[in-house]
């Protein structure tokens, strides 16, 4: 079994447009997909960074050549680690933002509500804030923001409260626990729908997401050399509204970002105006891949 299937593999390396001895960042390295599809366009002068927290997808997906760097790292801080390595300007900036196919399926790791297993999601096993840290030690407003939020979850306030109680009496450790401790809500009987939005809502909690994209694309800006290319993964709405935003309107939000002067600020030129989606037979050949969108800048 693949460690993970790199999902819009041509799509996202022709989006960055390589040029043979530019230099090019992928900052989820996974199982190495995208990043070994990116080396086989550069020459021996051309230089790939990736990156990833999580250990085992460095140990075991190594790839050996020169101009090859892999660094444990959130994405991040990719700006302080190729700087200690000389390079201030790259020709293209890769991202996907989902979870692993191998990070989903290996039980301990805890991303999944599918079997009883502890309720971890960490993406690196360094960090100290587990699942089980969140739902056990957040207060009730805490945890109704978070479900809201990231999880769009409507009536994440009784979610909460339902939680809170289950726990003064027993700690939520693993699936099972949640799932009791949820039982008398009414969302469809705990629907596939419902779940895959509530373990999501934990899981960007835990490894702090959506602040980390954030920062990340606003890093990317002064990295990126004139035409060097933006292209990012996303997975669910949150994700894919702060990537849009920012390609368009170099802002997070719908508002244009404004200089002193009241004039429009622009990063990026749009390469795709909608997001590029799977194929048909993408998706049939990994269904994990049918909420992935790709969208593209070009640094202006």
């Amino acid at each position: 079994m693949k460690y993970h299937v790199p999902v819009l593999l041509n799509e996202s390396i022709n989006g960055l447009s390589i040029k043979p001895s530019g230099t090019y960042v992928d900052l989820t390295f996974g199982g190495g997909g995208h990043s070994k599809l990116i080396l086989d366009k550069l020459n021996l002068t051309g230089k790939l960074f990736s990156f990833d927290t999580d250990n085992s997808a460095i140990n075991e997906n190594k790839i050996k050549k020169d101009n090859f760097y892999l660094i444990e790292s959130n994405f991040k801080f990719f700006d302080l680690h190729i700087k200690e390595k000389g390079i201030n300007k790259v020709d293209g900036i890769l991202a996907d933002l989902g979870v692993s196919s191998h990070q989903i399926d290996n039980k301990e790791r805890g991303f999944s509500y599918i079997g009883n297993n502890r309720l971890d999601m960490r993406m690196s096993t360094k960090n100290d804030l587990s699942a089980a840290e969140v739902l056990n030690n957040y207060d009730q407003d805490s945890l109704q923001n978070i479900l809201f939020e990231y999880g769009d979850i409507k009536n994440s306030k009784i979610i909460a409260r339902e939680i809170i109680s289950y726990r003064n009496k027993k700690r939520i450790r693993n699936n099972e626990d949640l799932l009791e401790a949820i039982q008398n809500i009414s969302e469809k009987k705990l629907s596939y729908k419902f779940l895959s939005k509530l373990y999501q809502a934990i899981r960007i909690e835990v490894n702090d997401e959506i602040n980390s994209l954030r920062e990340m694309l606003e890093k990317s800006v002064d990295f990126l050399n004139r035409s060097g290319r933006l292209v990012i993964i996303s997975y669910h709405s949150i994700e894919d509204r702060l990537v849009k935003n920012f390609i368009n309107k170099s802002s997070f939000n719908s508002d244009y970002k404004k200089d002193l002067y009241g004039r429009k600020v622009e990063f990026f030129r749009s390469i795709n105006k909608k997001p590029i989606v799977p194929k048909e037979e993408e998706i049939d050949l990994n269904s994990r891949s049918r909420s992935a969108k790709l969208r593209i800048g070009e640094r202006l």
